[in-house]
């Protein structure tokens, strides 16, 4: 009970910050399905990928969406289970990633690869996955994103292990070029580095 009372007065302590994080993140996602939409209906062309061109097609769709769906919830509900002050954090980072992705892939419009593996779902994360929405990958960057956030904690096993997971299967499933996996751990590490110093500037952290 005592824990229930000290989490519920951690949420009242920070809730005008999760309250401003929930915002950036409702913009995030907006721009990012707007864009996403506008990357679909435009001309694209594939190209070859020497990474790709060597590795056979595998179907691993559970992966593909049920790994991810539950890298993003493990990644925005475990700091607001285990470190409440640390919530607000980790949506605006999420929401970063996003706003930044966004702006690449309305940069770069190629096609998705040949070969590739039909998706089609109804997953509740279709508002962040889009066609020949590439460059870079969402599935390696996320999972990544969650292993710098909590490297330090048990939990950065979980995350680091899924971003070679997610990184390989969205390979073996032809649905990125190399170019998008090997871009996002860079991208999202300095995605991560921007957003640790300005969050926490700005919270007076």
């Amino acid at each position: 009970m005592k824990r229930v009372k000290a989490w519920a007065k951690e949420i009242k302590a920070h809730s005008h910050l999760i309250l401003l994080s929930i915002v950036f993140l409702a913009i995030a996602l907006a721009i990012n399905y707007f864009i996403g939409d506008y990357t679909s209906e435009v001309t694209t062309a594939t190209v070859p990928d020497l990474i790709l061109d060597h590795l056979p097609v595998v179907d691993i769709s559970f992966l593909f969406f049920y790994g991810f769906e539950i890298v993003i919830a493990v990644l925005l509900l475990y700091p607001l289970v285990f470190n409440v002050k640390e919530f607000h954090i980790a949506i605006s980072q999420f929401s970063l990633l996003v706003l930044i992705r966004s702006f690449f892939i309305a940069l770069t419009h190629l096609g998705t690869p040949i070969n590739a593996i039909s998706i089609s779902s109804s997953h509740l994360y279709n508002w962040l996955v889009f066609q020949n929405d590439l460059f870079f990958s969402g599935h390696t960057a996320v999972p990544l994103l969650g292993f710098l956030l909590y490297r330090k904690e048990k939990i950065g096993i979980f995350f680091l292990i899924m971003t070679i997971a997610l990184a390989a299967t969205v390979l073996f499933m032809h649905l990125h070029y190399g170019i998008d996996v090997f871009a996002a751990v860079f991208i999202t590490y300095g995605s991560y580095q921007f957003g640790n110093w300005f969050f926490r500037k700005i919270n007076h952290y």
